[in-house]
This record gives C-alpha cells, structure tokens and sequence, in this order.
C-alpha cells in the first residue's frame, strides 16, 4: 500500500478489530487513491441483473470541440474556481471511490432502523409496513434479513450499473474536463479513466433509488446525499453536466430492474400471522418431537421472519440443496455432552470470553452481523486500491453470498425449530439476550462464514484472518448462551458451503 493511502487509514484493521465500536456505522477516512487497476475491458463483465453491459442504451455524447461541450465545460470550470471552503470538503469526503460512502450510509440506515417494534398497550404486536411507514411501528425493523436484503440489491445494482458505465466509457473514450483544460484544478489522483457516462452518477442514483425503496422514511435524507455527491462529481473536475445525466439514466433503469426482482423475491410474505407461525411449529414438532418456544418477556407471538428461508436466493437454485443435517435429539449422547460445555462455559465466563461474546454481539441498534463484514470489506477495498467497479464486484458477491447464506439459514431454523439452550436447560441463563427465532442454526456462524469465505477469494493473502474472525463470531453466541456448539459449527460449515454458489460464478464472469 501507498504512503499517501497509509496516511489516511484511520486505524488499521489490526487496531480496529480489538475495539469495541465495531457494533456501530464507521466512516472510513480516506482521500483519494491511485486505482491499482483501471480494467479497460471491464464493460464485459458478465453482471447479475443484465446480460451484458451493453444492453442498456446510451446515447453518443457530444464532441469535445462542440459548442455544447465547450459551454457545459466552462461552467464547470466556473463553478470549480468560486467553491466554497465547504464544498471543497463535500468533495474531498466522496473521493474517487464512492460504491465505499454509500455503503456506509447503508449501514449507517441498517443500524438506525435495527429496533424491536414494542408491543401496543394491550399487549398485542403491529407489524411495520411498507404501506404506512410512519407507523407506528415505523417501517423498517432492519433486523439481520432485512439488512442482507438491503445490502445485496444495493451492491448488485452498483455493480451491474458500473459495469454499464464501463462499457460505454471506454466505447466513447471521452476525456475527463481535467484533461481538457489545465487550468481546471482536479480534486482527485488523475488516471486514464474516461467521463462519459459518470460512473459515480450512476451510483449516486442507483443507491439513492435503492435505499429509498428500503428505507422510505429516509427519502430526503438520501435525495440530499445524493444531490451532495452529483455536486462534488462536478466540483472535482472529472465530469460535466453531460456526463452526469448518462450515468444518472442508466442508474434509473438498473435501479427498476433490481426493485422489480425485489417486489417478487417472496420477502413481503415472509413475515406471517400467529397462525401460520403455530402451524410452522407444530409441523416440526410432528417430524422431531421437538419446537422451540419464545421465552422473551414480553413474549412476540410470532418470530422473525419464518418464512425468510423461501425468499429467492441469487446464486442457490434450491435452498434445500444447502439444508445442514438433522440436529442432535434432546437427550442423547451428542445432546448431553453440549449441554455440559455449555453450563461449563455458564459457569467459568472469563473476561476474554465476555468480550469476544460482547464484540460480535451486534444487537439492536447496530448494523447487524452483516455490517461488520462490509466494513471489513471497505477497509480492504481501500487498502489494495480498488476501483469503484472492483469495489462494487466484492461487495456484490459478498453481499448475494450472505443473503443466501441467511435465507438458507433462516430455511433450516423453521424446519427443524429447534429450542435455544435457555429452553431445554433448566436454570440456564444466557448473557446475550434472547432472540425470537429457533436455534438451529447460528445466524452469526452462516452470515459470518459465508463472508469471510467471499473476502478470502477476493483477498487470498488475508484468508487466515477472515476464516479466524468467522469462527470467533460463530463462538461468541455459544459463550452468549443463546446457541448449542453444534449451532456454531454446523453453521460455520454451512455458510462455507452457500458462499461457494457465488466464488463459483465470480471466477466466471470474465474479470481475470
């Protein structure tokens, strides 16, 4: 890594993985870096939404000798010579790669809206609603299956919008204003990356089209970040007007396409009444002889999202195909010697223990499991200076593999229902809470295997180090006390498994 990218890592990974504000939305301060490629054929990456990137139209731009383009790009040069102190630091905060900022403020909306919808005076539960955001409850409980949702539709329509811009830039190859003019002063490390269409602009309108759809109370919020980042891709000196508005159209129509997909993936039905909740139950209770009960005080009447497990999956064609196998009967032998492990770890919980368990706790208020591994992607997207397409590829391929790995999950916990430890363990107590949905298996272990195996493919180098954290994640609910070792490990096997599905079609979509 570069000295001048060094300088503006605030902590190092090493630093930060041995804090404690790894629960919360972090802004990673970086400035803008030398791409360590720039991939001239990117345009033909095979993306998820589209065939190819041809397939969306984008219009010939006009000629750099034009009097179109000559007017449009002195006023850019104007407006670049008057900004204000304020828009200077508007621009350098977007910098070059910002597929990184809008997912931060992803995560920053996932841990804003992690809240348990609490219960009506008389006791009963209202679910939130798209169709009344306001609530009350508001819409949405951003709880780790919505957040996996979010995450994926955002980063695979970056990616597909990108490898659109791509195309098309390097078909047009029209200069940056930057290169043009001398005398306009350029914001960011120059390279040979042409303007047109705006590779920004059609992040900043796709995520903003996304987020909006997922996060309907935050419309405004978003309409201004987006309209900050359209202003600091001008003040930067790598695009004009023009340019902007290429990327924004193609942006649209990515965006509709994905929010298409999204209204029929099956993740409005997932959330179910008392009754199909109940006959979920009973129908495991009749193939195990077992079913897991609520015990939070106040108890919901209905646990979360039963029905996530048939929500269609990106790169699984089946989620039975990725089913773990039939946990271990309450009591027998297996059974047993983990209800020992677990009343010993009960009764020896050792200040390391409590900390791992606290670290990777990710409860309310947070940006869920999922969030940590995007953050640990971020720092390394930036670490080994990927480009916006690069970032907006790792960041899709990690984001379908632990929203599969979560469906397929949530597909295992309402087949088999089966209880949490507080349940079956008279007297057990746990130090992690008491989550509304069966124990079998971990959502910590799929969602944290599933990404470290994603970030090893991207990063071979770092693949010790991510399969580490996985499993310290994966143990941190066993020393909570709210999940069997076998939840743990099993998971663990189990998100190693889904997240294959998508290394197997990122070694195939033409990049290397």
């Amino acid at each position: 890594m570069k000295k001048h990218l060094q300088k503006y890592i605030i902590l190092a990974v090493s630093i930060y993985v041995a804090s404690c504000s790894m629960d919360l939305p972090t802004q990673l301060e970086f400035e803008s870096y030398e791409f360590a490629s720039i991939d001239e054929n990117g345009g033909e990456l095979n993306p998820i939404l589209i065939s190819k990137g041809s397939e969306i139209t984008v219009s010939e731009p006009n000629d750099i000798t034009s009097a179109e383009y000559l007017e449009e790009l002195s006023e850019v040069k104007n407006r670049i010579a008057n900004k204000s102190d304020q828009e200077k630091r508007n621009t350098r905060q977007w910098t070059n790669n910002p597929v990184v900022r809008w997912n931060e403020i992803a995560l920053e909306l996932i841990a804003k809206y992690n809240l348990i919808p609490g219960p009506n005076p008389d006791g009963t539960y209202t679910l939130p609603t798209p169709s009344n955001p306001q609530g009350p409850p508001s819409f949405p409980f951003a709880h780790p299956p919505y957040a996996s949702r979010v995450l994926a539709y955002l980063s695979v329509s970056q990616y597909d919008g990108l490898i659109v811009a791509w195309h098309y830039k390097f078909f047009y190859n029209r200069p940056a204003p930057y290169e043009i003019d001398s005398d306009i002063e350029h914001a960011y490390v120059a390279q040979p990356i042409p303007s047109y269409p705006s590779s920004g602009a059609v992040v900043a309108r796709v995520s903003k089209e996304i987020l909006t759809t997922m996060f309907p109370l935050e419309a405004d919020y978003l309409a201004r970040m987006e309209e900050e980042h359209l202003e600091a891709l001008l003040l930067s000196g790598e695009n004009v007007p023009s340019d902007l508005e290429a990327g924004l159209d193609i942006g649209k129509e990515i965006a509709s396409i994905a929010l298409e997909r999204a209204s029929l993936d099956g993740m409005k039905d997932a959330q179910v009444n008392k009754a199909v909740s109940d006959s979920i139950a009973d129908a495991a209770f009749d193939r195990f002889g077992w079913k897991w009960i609520n015990l939070e005080s106040p108890s919901r009447p209905v646990g979360l999202t039963p029905l996530f497990g048939k929500v269609k999956m990106w790169n699984v064609a089946d989620v039975k195909d990725t089913r773990p196998p039939v946990p271990p009967t309450p009591g027998s032998d297996l059974y047993e010697e983990d209800v020992e492990i677990l009343k010993n770890y009960a009764a020896n919980v050792t200040p390391e223990r409590r900390r791992i368990a606290n670290f990777w706790q990710d409860g309310l208020g947070t940006y869920t499991p999922l969030g940590h591994w995007n953050d640990f992607a971020n720092r390394y997207i930036v670490e080994f200076r990927l480009n916006p397409l690069r970032t907006a590829r790792v960041l899709a391929y990690l984001n379908m593999a632990m929203m599969d790995a979560g469906i397929s999950c949530w597909d295992a916990k309402y087949y088999y229902h089966y209880p949490r430890p507080i349940q079956l363990i008279e007297g057990f107590e746990t130090i992690a809470g008491t989550p509304n949905f069966p124990a079998y298996t971990s959502g910590h272990s799929v969602f944290s295997a599933a990404g470290a195996e994603v970030l090893a493919h991207f990063f071979p180098s770092l693949a010790t180090q991510f399969r580490g954290w996985a499993e310290e994640a994966a143990i941190s609910r066993v020393y909570g006390g709210i999940h069997w070792t076998f939840d743990a490990t099993v998971g663990t096997t189990q998100g190693v498994n889904v997240a294959q599905y998508s290394i197997d079609r990122a070694k195939t979509d033409g990049i290397d």
